[in-house]
């Protein structure tokens, strides 16, 4: 059977998210449909039967990956990976311009961010941070993208403005909250993206008159 553009699509997404769970493809792709989950179940099977992906039945839902990955089944990534693919579901609509998982700017060393994403035209590097960092491993890991902004390669990327360069907010997604100093760019830390969108945009009281 010929792959239709939705097999392709849930195709690319888990070759961009590396792994991804049964609700999170069939919120994304099976919306739209009275059974989002049954739909998601049929077109799966089909899929992982014809060799297009893999699955793990070690987790609840099943969680399944691109057809040539190489990641174990039991990766200790794996949750990591979902992670991303839940703030993903965040962000998505008509804001998100673009979402890159894991970009590499360079060798090993160089800032590592786990999303670049441009929303509502804003770029953000964006951290999941589901283990407990120290301030100190948190502060070398913020002194990295101290390096990449002084090395200007961030001028050369396709999204930018040439009259107007921007080096990407970086947003720490978290449920800890660091003790961090200044950096010439902006850090945010929030535990999700919708608490940060709300910290940002929650209206400031009025000061009541005299």
């Amino acid at each position: 059977m010929a792959l239709t553009n939705r097999d392709k699509a849930i195709i690319a997404d888990l070759n961009k998210f590396r792994v991804m769970d049964r609700d999170t493809i069939a919120e994304l792709h099976f919306g739209n449909l009275r059974r989002p989950k049954y739909a998601a179940n049929n077109v799966l099977l089909r899929l992982l039967r014809d060799g297009h992906i893999q699955r793990s039945t070690a987790r609840q839902p099943y969680v399944y990956f691109g057809g040539e990955t190489t990641m174990k089944k039991n990766s200790a990534k794996i949750d990591h990976f979902l992670a991303i693919g839940n703030v993903y579901k965040e962000m998505r609509g008509q804001s998100l311009e673009s979402f890159l998982v894991e970009p590499k700017y360079g060798e090993k060393g160089t800032v590592e961010p786990d999303i670049f994403a441009l929303y509502r035209r804003t770029p953000f590097f964006i951290e999941v941070q589901r283990s407990v960092y120290s301030e100190k491993q948190m502060r070398e890991k913020l002194d990295r993208y101290e390096a990449f902004f002084q090395s200007g390669i961030i001028a050369l990327e396709a999204w930018q403005n040439p009259e107007r360069i921007m080096f990407p907010h970086v947003l720490i997604l978290s449920d800890t909250r660091y003790g961090l100093p200044s950096f010439p760019f902006k850090v945010f830390q929030a535990p999700t993206f919708t608490a940060f969108i709300q910290s940002i945009t929650k209206p400031k009281e009025k000061t009541p008159a005299n």
